[in-house]
């Protein structure tokens, strides 16, 4: 290992990036081995390093701590004797019996009159989640999509259950519905609403990737909208409506041929629940709508995780989500009440969840936190207690560049800060 005062810009850039911490290449693209070594909390506290992260630099400094200790060792296994920098990145004299000029013994150094080999005492790092205010904990996060996954499968086969009891158009005519009343039925409205679900799905994904705490936002998604379906699952379940109009061609009822429900159930499955893949023909999934759940809750994670500065980008995707939900009624696919219950339910899981998530004091449980009497706490505090504070919209691709291309002008990867306001 050269000894860390001696590295370019270059080589601090290369250091910063194997270390998984890219988003300071651009502030310390003018720094070196010797002015690394010298970074302090001071530093943070003003433009342009304030602007990167918002741990005021704490990651970075144990990292420069770790590579101050490395250094001192470097510099004295290798008999450096001249000018070298201690552990706390200050300089001092080496003298040429292995001393410092201000008195400490260095390996190597004599002492008491006798020579020993240099002791190499190694410093465990501590776990991730007391190191970083923002661990990973992807193990966490395979949970999370587990417990969404059993929730999207339990919904199917309560569908496939609900279906069998809903009464025929002849014997349960539709309910009456003041928005079928204004608007007449239009066929291809449907489609739209998929359509503009599936981009809104789509921008989600992408926008997930390049996020660098997408495991955290990753599990908060998947608990969410499996919670969703959960409650969606009990309510289809106890509340069967006949369907919201004439045009509706339901498949036939099996009448408890298990072995041909298990294969709806799977061709359901796999076409993602969708009536624009021909997977999804059963009826009585009404209350309450699955469709506004995923535009609703697709557009507030795209708009809660993106820069502030984005507005244009917002507006796209609220007007994906708006139309979206205004052709599902169109369609007459659901009863307008499907519509609203969802919405509602949808924003205030998601506005509840994520003001707990950023309150430390409300991931514990006491009698003044009303939040922690939620059936879901036991889990939301497994996923949550080791998150300190607001997770910082910071992006990153999800894949590292390689060594030649990130030494490449204008190939450094840049972040976006968190915007409070």
């Amino acid at each position: 290992m050269m000894e860390v005062g001696l590295w370019s810009a270059a080589e601090v850039s290369e250091w910063l990036a194997e270390e998984g911490m890219p988003e300071y290449s651009e502030a310390l693209r003018n720094v070196d081995g010797r002015a690394l070594l010298r970074l302090s909390e001071s530093d943070f506290r003003n433009p342009p390093l304030s602007l990167v992260t918002a741990d005021n630099g704490h990651q970075l400094l144990e990292r420069v701590e770790t590579l101050r200790i490395a250094n001192h060792m470097e510099v004295h296994k290798s008999g450096n004797h001249g000018n070298s920098h201690h552990t706390n990145g200050h300089v001092g004299t080496c003298l040429s019996n292995g001393t410092i000029s201000n008195g400490k013994v260095l390996n190597g150094g004599p002492k008491n009159g006798f020579h020993s080999e240099p002791v190499r005492i190694p410093i465990p790092l501590p776990p991730e989640h007391e190191r970083s205010p923002f661990p990973t904990e992807w193990s966490k996060t395979a949970v999370a999509f587990i417990y969404a996954l059993c929730c999207f499968v339990t919904t199917s086969v309560v569908i496939s259950v609900v279906h069998e009891r809903v009464p025929s158009k002849e014997e349960s005519p539709p309910l009456p519905d003041k928005f079928f009343d204004l608007f007449d039925r239009v066929q291809w409205a449907f489609s739209i609403c998929e359509i503009n679900g599936m981009l809104l799905v789509g921008l989600w994904i992408v926008q997930w990737l390049l996020l660098k705490h997408r495991s955290i936002v990753g599990r908060r998604f998947f608990f969410i909208v499996g919670t969703l379906y959960l409650y969606r699952s009990v309510t289809m379940y106890v509340t069967t409506l006949p369907v919201p109009g004439m045009h509706f061609k339901c498949s036939p009822k099996l009448f408890g041929d298990y072995e041909a429900q298990l294969r709806r159930i799977m061709k359901m499955i796999s076409g993602g629940g969708l009536s624009i893949t021909g997977s999804h023909t059963m009826c009585g999934d009404y209350l309450y709508s699955g469709h506004t759940v995923m535009l609703t809750l697709t557009y507030l994670f795209i708009k809660e995780y993106s820069p502030r500065r984005f507005w244009w980008y917002h507006w796209i995707c609220l007007g994906l989500s708006a139309v979206g939900i205004f052709c599902i009624l169109l369609a007459h696919d659901h009863y307008t009440v499907d519509v609203v219950v969802a919405y509602f339910i949808t924003t205030r899981l998601f506005w509840w969840y994520h003001t707990m998530a950023n309150q430390q004091f409300l991931k514990q449980t006491s009698q003044g936190n009303p939040f922690s009497r939620v059936w879901w706490f036991c889990l939301f505090r497994y996923f949550e207690r080791n998150v300190h504070g607001i997770v910082p919209r910071n992006y990153q691709l999800p894949v590292p560049l390689p060594l030649p291309c990130r030494l490449l002008p204008g190939s450094r990867v840049l972040y976006s800060r968190l915007e409070s306001r």
